[in-house]
């Protein structure tokens, strides 16, 4: 039952890891991190993202520019996207480590410390995905309530507002660490091989034979 149930988990853990990561990949290449819509033309919403700007027409869908210059981003924006970055290549590399320190897995089933050293990397390594995917989206999720309310800006100016990348991002980092924290949960449980089942049987076996013998004499 033990063995079951640790294998759910590292299951478990590999399945929100891996739907962390896809949403953090996802959420680095979309480009509705800020929303902003205009008063005087409520038909075009305009978006932006890491990489480029876009306006939604609803007579003419969606055209977007990318960013001429990496330097000429918001701070917020340069930075995040070297965030983001780390964070998919992390959780990429948490993916690969984790999936051969997995139970299930035949390869390297005798050298049992290696595959519990690679669990236990794998899911530090989501645990750092998941932070650097959630530092981003709130680091342009404080800058756009800052701007949204500051009062040096006048009434008329329009204002950005949360995108739907950044909720994206926020349920990334939540399933990454979710996922690092289930693996090495798994890691820390005491662990239960047949062979030492077996032996654990054999041996109390052999004590019961001993009390019988020693009750007939």
């Amino acid at each position: 039952m033990a063995l079951v149930y640790r294998l759910m988990m590292q299951l478990s853990g590999m399945l929100f890891s891996l739907v962390g990561w896809v949403l953090s990949c996802l959420t680095t290449y979309l480009p509705q991190w800020k929303n902003l819509n205009l008063e005087l033309n409520e038909l075009e919403i305009w978006t932006m993202g890491l990489w480029q700007a876009c306006v939604v027409q609803e007579e003419g869908g969606m055209q977007c520019k990318d960013f001429d210059s990496f330097l000429a981003l918001p701070p917020e924006l340069r930075i995040s996207r070297i965030l983001m970055f780390f964070s998919n290549g992390s959780g990429l590399l948490g993916l690969l480590l984790s999936g051969f320190g997995l139970d299930c897995l035949k390869i390297g089933e005798r050298q049992q410390e290696q595959k519990k050293r690679l669990l236990l990397f794998g899911g530090m390594l989501f645990w750092i995905s998941g932070i650097t995917a959630i530092v981003p989206v709130s680091w342009v999720a404080h800058s756009t309530v800052q701007e949204f309310w500051d009062e040096n800006i006048p009434d008329i100016v329009p204002r950005w507002d949360f995108g739907e990348a950044l909720f994206v991002g926020w349920l990334a980092g939540f399933c990454l660490i979710l996922g690092g924290s289930l693996l090495n949960c798994t890691v820390c449980s005491t662990e239960l091989h047949p062979s030492s089942v077996r032996y654990t049987v054999a041996e109390q076996q052999d004590q019961c034979q001993h009390l019988e013998t020693e009750t007939r004499s």
